[in-house]
């Protein structure tokens, strides 16, 4: 059972969508999926308490997990599903450290702008620090947030520079600026319980979700041992209270 951590020690860079989104999506297409809800926000364990009989069955998101609880809530889901995710406060913490040894893939979300990539690097600094000193290697990726798919800005091209420096990897699919990623935290629904009448390109939102979850789990699976898809990804799992 795989531990994928979710870390930038920025506030608002898009990581607890980033979290939504991959948990949903993977529960979608089979696997059972552990959300352990770290970050003192809580908005994962909100938008979870909302969404009653649109909760798929394969999604669980457990609330409050602090520093004394985290190893224990770990292993309390290790043999009952086949992903854990980690969502970590958005800044420094000790958390953060703690968790990256329980993590078997780290991603980062980032939107494309200097402060979100500052937030970035220190997560992989702190990653790099664990190599360098401890021998311990953390495949992580770098995803990026809120992109505008019609317009690429100075900021996002120099972050993407960044990346390329650092040879840290940055997955292809970008979680791109929809309304259906806002109002599904609002609303207590998922992106497949959503009216599309009331949500403007809730196909295309769908899709980047999709395709986001197809190539996170191609990842992993080059790293880790997960557990068999056991429904065909354009099959919707049954909701159930």
């Amino acid at each position: 059972m795989p531990v994928l951590t979710f870390a930038n020690t920025k506030g608002g860079a898009g990581k607890t969508t980033a979290v939504l989104l991959i948990a949903t999506e993977l529960a979608r297409i089979g696997l059972r999926v552990a959300v352990l809800d770290a970050d003192p926000q809580h908005w994962i364990s909100r938008w979870h308490q909302q969404l009653g009989t649109n909760c798929p069955e394969r999604l669980q998101v457990v609330p409050y997990v602090s520093a004394a609880s985290l190893e224990r809530e770990i292993q309390r889901w290790q043999s009952a599903v086949d992903l854990v995710i980690l969502d970590l406060p958005g800044h420094r913490s000790p958390l953060i450290a703690q968790a990256m040894g329980h993590s078997d893939y780290v991603l980062i979300p980032s939107q494309g702008s200097a402060m979100d990539a500052q937030g970035a690097a220190n997560v992989i600094d702190l990653l790099s620090y664990l190599e360098d000193k401890a021998g311990v290697r953390i495949p992580h990726s770098v995803v990026l947030t809120r992109i505008n798919p019609i317009i690429t800005t100075r900021a996002l091209q120099g972050v993407k520079q960044l990346l390329a420096q650092k040879k840290v990897h940055l997955l292809t699919t970008p979680i791109i600026e929809r309304a259906a990623f806002r109002d599904v935290f609002s609303c207590g629904e998922t992106l497949y319980t959503m009216d599309p009448r009331h949500v403007s390109n809730l196909d295309r939102a769908q899709e980047n979700a999709q395709m986001l979850g197809q190539e996170v789990l191609a990842r992993l699976k080059r790293y880790c041992t997960i557990g068999a898809v056991t429904a065909p990804a354009s099959q919707t799992v049954r909701l159930v209270a």
